[in-house]
Order: C-alpha cells, then sequence, then structure tokens
C-alpha cells in the first residue's frame, strides 16, 4: 500500500472536488496508475483505492459514466473527445478502472 498524490489519479482540481463531495467514486485510466489498499489524501480527507480492474472502453454504461461526474455515457465520450486531442472511441480499447472510497 502506498499513499498517492492524489493527481495521479483525479488529474484536475474539479474532478478532485467532485470526489469531495462524492460525485467521483472512480476514473478510468489509460493504465494502473494505483493498487488496491493505495490511499490519497484531498484537502484532509483521506481515500482508499478500494478496487483496480482491467476493462476496455465497451465495458463502460451509464453507471460508471454517472459515477465519474458525468451525466451519461454520451457526455461521458463528449468530455474525453473536448480532453484528449484526436481521441476516437474504440470498444476494445484497453482502459483500467480505479475505484476509491472515503476512508
Amino acid at each position: 500500500m502506498s499513499e498517492l498524490d492524489p493527481g495521479t489519479l483525479l488529474p484536475n482540481d474539479r474532478m478532485r472536488q467532485q470526489a469531495l463531495d462524492g460525485d467521483v467514486t472512480q476514473i478510468h485510466r489509460g493504465q494502473r496508475y494505483a493498487a488496491e489498499g493505495d490511499t490519497f489524501e484531498i484537502d484532509g480527507t483521506t481515500f482508499e483505492v478500494v478496487a483496480v480492474d482491467d476493462r476496455t472502453l465497451g465495458d463502460m454504461t451509464d453507471a460508471d459514466a454517472r459515477a465519474e461526474g458525468a451525466r451519461d455515457l454520451d457526455q461521458y465520450k463528449q468530455i474525453l473527445e473536448r480532453a484528449h486531442e484526436n481521441f476516437e472511441w474504440e470498444d476494445d480499447s484497453e482502459i483500467v478502472r480505479h475505484r476509491f472510497e472515503r476512508v
């Protein structure tokens, strides 16, 4: 178990605030950035990574999108397209889900 910089998982202030508010409870990234049991702290609140799963973009659901602060999967796709230059949604693209909880 390690203590992570919160920016390792949550790349911007908006997402870190959404985690504090309870609106973001997971994030998918292109690679593994944490292991189960790792912790990170945001403004004095500690979070623990409770699951790390290999998935594909095609595995994602509306529930996954909501857990990352989006309204639904369509909005989530739009967010990714705006955030990543030349991004194309391909269902078989491999990703890693990091789920976390307040301790």
